[in-house]
């Protein structure tokens, strides 16, 4: 069974999708790391009884620094696949040369990289947005797209039901993504 390690930040909402549709089923969650302390999401893993490493960012005297230490034990669990799912961290050449990875990012890529990427995708003028699971390299959610999800804005009253249904696609993406990058069928 192929092993993913899934990255997080905060409340884990597209972490809990993968546990509860693949974890088990279609691969091996082999660990849940998160360089947030207070994250939600160690709860999720931990109720899957899956390991859960936290590395807090801030106690390490730079961004390479602390991927040293990422990339150290992301290998000790020999992962097919390393799979930011809302990591907020933004990753060096020490991780990125090192380390397979997906991300997931909410817009069409190459448009709205970084934060905020919702609300600019809701503010633009293009009449779709949408989600784009891409692969991890050394410049910020530009690597070569894997697949993308795209949603009419078309229908929508506010950007709350928009930003909601972003984050419903995500979390289908994120698994399909997963799924074709390690050659499972769904």
């Amino acid at each position: 069974m192929k092993k993913i390690v899934v990255l997080f930040s905060g409340a884990g909402s597209n972490l809990a999708y993968l546990l509860k549709h693949l974890h088990g089923k279609e691969l091996e969650l082999a660990a849940a790391m998160t360089n947030n302390p207070e994250a939600g999401g160690i709860a999720h893993a931990r109720a899957y009884s899956v390991p859960v490493e936290v590395i807090d960012h801030r106690e390490y005297s730079d961004r390479e620094v602390f991927d040293v230490e990422l990339v150290r034990r992301i290998e000790a669990y020999a992962p097919d696949l390393t799979v930011l799912a809302g990591f907020m961290r933004i990753l060096s050449p020490v991780f990125t040369k090192r380390i397979k990875a997906i991300n997931l990012h909410p817009s069409l890529l190459p448009r709205h990289r970084g934060l905020h990427a919702i609300e600019k995708s809701w503010e633009d003028e293009h009449p779709e947005g949408g989600v784009t699971v891409h692969w991890v390299d050394e410049e910020l959610d530009a690597g070569e797209p894997i697949l993308q999800y795209e949603l009419e804005k078309e229908g929508f009253e506010s950007f709350e039901e928009y930003d909601e249904a972003i984050l419903r696609i995500e979390k289908e993406a994120l698994a399909e993504g997963i799924r074709s990058v390690l050659g499972i069928s769904g």
